[in-house]
């Protein structure tokens, strides 16, 4: 075990941990906590949002795969996760930040009805699970190979979650927005260094030859067979993320944290654009690897594919370069956890818990230590599921694109209905998350590897559903 790689690893999970309680001293109240008082600046919102997606699964399960899958097997991330966070905000962030909100689950308050908000909050707060869970688990898988070992998967995966909960615990949005700034920056100057260098080995020569191999391979074989079947899942795939992250407070929080309605929108089409972009710095270092070290990436292959990256540059770059290496890696899984983390217990606190308790009891400071209260609850939860998907090997990529599964089912269509139709009203709303839910688990029951994907005929009963409401009973007020 190199004691001077992991040092450096200590010494920056140090530094995040510092930034997270100097944070905390912006935080006065829940607003602050929960949207760092809607002032941040276009940089700090573009390289939030750039965060959101950029995480585990971006450096690991991406690539990994892309390797095992071609990049038709890529189409929920990146390129779903890329075409929510446009569609976000081309479509979706201006109404919502005219509207003044705390929480996602605002909206459903405001524009529905109390049970509304408290159903599609508790959906929101669910998928967030296996989100939160896949960057546990990827920084345990880190931990583990940085030790050589000596710490074990579980360990790494209990010290993690420590870590995170830690910075996210007393600073909230402040601690996200400050240590994304610096984590950001480590990602991409640390990452595209580190391509150079690879591109630099004989064996890779560059960007091109790696293109061509891969090419020649078939790595870039994308669109499905013309077959109904095999379409529909393709573009299910699409949707899934691209469709069901949209309704998710991490994204929400992102954008309504910004300065003003230009911020929120441009900063959120921005940081989408970038992540989308910036997806293919690890897959070509992932590629590289195969050129580099073929034995070694057949085994892994064999064994566990989003060991690939992590293990070529630990064998192969000199140990500055493994200290950049693991820094980013250590940045891109943080950032997206801590946010994701905040997110689930802001919702939870805000529009659950808040709903059962007399307002005129609920001040800002105790609604401030509930949503403290709730991110460690949930982090204890995430620690659970998190060694479960260990013990059951659900890799990265297949948590994530399974997080998104139940608000597809039932939360995009009220939110795109209750911004852009006025025929919607509470019926519409309610039967579209109960023709959405029960089409969704019946089917995860009855045939779950149908040509229509479960959670697509969740969306297609949704839509169902709010028709049939909208159109038996007269609108509502529509909001702003």
């Amino acid at each position: 075990m190199d004691h001077t790689l992991l040092g450096f690893v200590i010494l920056y999970l140090v530094v995040s941990i510092g930034i997270g309680l100097f944070a905390a001293t912006k935080v006065r109240n829940a607003s602050d906590y929960i949207t760092a008082g809607r002032t941040l600046p276009m940089f700090i919102v573009v390289a939030m949002v750039f965060a959101t997606w950029f995480g585990a699964e971006t450096v690991l399960g991406i690539p990994a795969t892309f390797l095992d899958e071609n990049l038709g097997g890529t189409i929920s991330d990146p390129f779903g996760a890329s075409l929510a966070l446009i569609l976000f905000g081309l479509f979706f962030a201006r109404p919502l930040y005219r509207m003044k909100l705390l929480t996602l689950g605002d909206f459903f308050r405001e524009r529905y009805n109390r049970p509304v908000e408290i159903v599609i909050s508790g959906a929101i707060a669910l998928s967030y699970l296996g989100w939160v869970s896949a960057q546990v688990v990827a920084l345990g898988l880190v931990f583990n190979v940085l030790s050589d070992g000596v710490i074990t998967q579980p360990q790494g995966i209990l010290i993690g979650a420590t870590v995170v909960l830690l910075y996210t615990l007393f600073g909230g949005m402040w601690s996200v927005a400050l240590t994304t700034l610096v984590q950001m920056t480590v990602i991409v100057l640390g990452l595209l260094w580190i391509a150079k260098l690879v591109g630099d080995m004989p064996e890779v020569n560059g960007v091109a030859p790696v293109v061509e191999h891969a090419y020649a391979a078939g790595k870039f074989e994308f669109w499905p067979p013309m077959e109904w079947a095999a379409v529909v899942t393709f573009v299910a795939g699409l949707l899934t993320m691209g469709l069901g992250s949209i309704p998710q407070q991490d994204v929400f929080q992102r954008a309504n944290a910004g300065r003003n309605e230009t911020v929120a929108v441009w900063g959120t089409v921005i940081g989408g654009t970038l992540y989308f972009l910036f997806a293919a710095v690890p897959l070509y270092l992932t590629y590289s690897a195969t050129l580099v070290d073929p034995a070694t990436t057949t085994r892994l292959l064999a064994e566990d594919a989003q060991l690939v990256l992590p293990t070529f540059v630990k064998t192969h770059l000199p140990l500055y370069a493994q200290i950049v290496f693991y820094g980013a890696l250590l940045s891109v899984i943080m950032s997206t956890a801590s946010g994701t983390l905040l997110a689930p217990s802001v919702t939870i606190s805000e529009n659950i818990i808040k709903e059962f308790m007399p307002h005129h009891r609920m001040s800002q400071k105790k609604l401030l230590w509930i949503t403290r209260s709730v991110v460690v609850g949930f982090t204890a939860l995430v620690i659970v599921y998190s060694l479960w998907s260990l013990q059951n090997e659900t890799s990265i990529h297949t948590m994530v694109a399974n997080a998104y599964k139940v608000t597809l089912a039932c939360a995009f269509v009220p939110l795109v209905a209750g911004l852009y139709w006025r025929r919607a009203n509470n019926l519409g709303a309610g039967l579209a998350i109960a023709f959405g839910l029960v089409a969704w688990i019946g089917m995860e029951f009855i045939a779950p590897d149908a040509a229509l994907p479960p959670q697509f005929a969740g969306f297609l009963a949704s839509l169902a559903g709010m028709l049939a409401g909208g159109l038996a009973r007269p609108s509502q007020r529509t909001p702003g």
